[in-house]
């Protein structure tokens, strides 16, 4: 199974953006990750469809799109539209799931459902068929460059446990949240697929020798 590194485009530099997106590509990162906050579900606002647009006409690489939004099964469309190739939210947002997952899929997209740090991987489990990618949280989402939590461990030792059992040998393990080059090895090992890194990457001195290091940890 592929392992990604996706670095989370809310820690970059906004008035660079086009320099940052080439950046990614050349040093070798696989996904760029796009958090879409309403200032609602979570305590900050960042941005919507029109950045992701811009971003899609810009990129080559693929975009992760992660909506920590109330109601997002509202405005799915919007951001398939806008160009997300990759499209999760929040379970503890929505309320029909599966419909939402199926939809995504439908369009073309992969489709992916997020936990927070205290909600239990148990709850998906009738929904991991329905799941291209679990995004796990390891902080409480909203805001970058916090630390992670170790409990979230578990989970994706949890969450790795299921997908064995239950056959889903392409179902990817994405986890988010004060990842870097102090735990990639560990998480790697416990299963964990997609490798998503804000300030890690963007608050160093060279985010691309970052990203480099980070990404012969996760391909070994």
């Amino acid at each position: 199974m592929k392992n990604l590194l996706a670095p989370s485009i809310l820690s970059a530099d906004f008035l660079r953006l086009g320099e940052e997106l080439r950046m990614l590509e050349q040093a070798g990162a696989d996904i760029v990750h796009c958090d879409v906050m309403d200032g609602h579900f979570v305590p900050n606002l960042t941005f919507g469809p029109p950045l992701i647009r811009q971003l899609k006409s810009a990129a080559s690489l693929p975009l992760d799109v992660h909506l920590m939004i109330s109601n997002p099964e509202a405005v799915l469309d919007q951001y398939l539209q806008a160009g997300a190739d990759w499209l999760s939210f929040q379970y503890e947002a929505a309320v029909h799931h599966q419909r939402a997952l199926n939809y995504i899929r439908k369009k073309g997209a992969k489709a992916g459902i997020v936990l927070n740090p205290g909600t239990s991987v148990d709850l998906i489990r009738d929904l991991l068929p329905d799941c291209d990618y679990v995004l796990l949280m390891s902080v409480n989402p909203g805001f970058g460059g916090q630390e992670y939590i170790p409990q979230v461990d578990s989970k994706i030792r949890r969450l790795a446990q299921m997908r064995k059992e239950s056959g889903l040998q392409n179902l990817l393990i994405e986890v988010d949240g004060g990842l870097g080059l102090q735990n990639l090895e560990r998480l790697w090992e416990m299963g964990v697929n997609i490798f998503v890194a804000g300030s890690a990457v963007f608050g160093t001195a060279n985010p691309a020798d970052t990203i480099n290091s980070m990404l012969k940890i996760i391909k070994k």
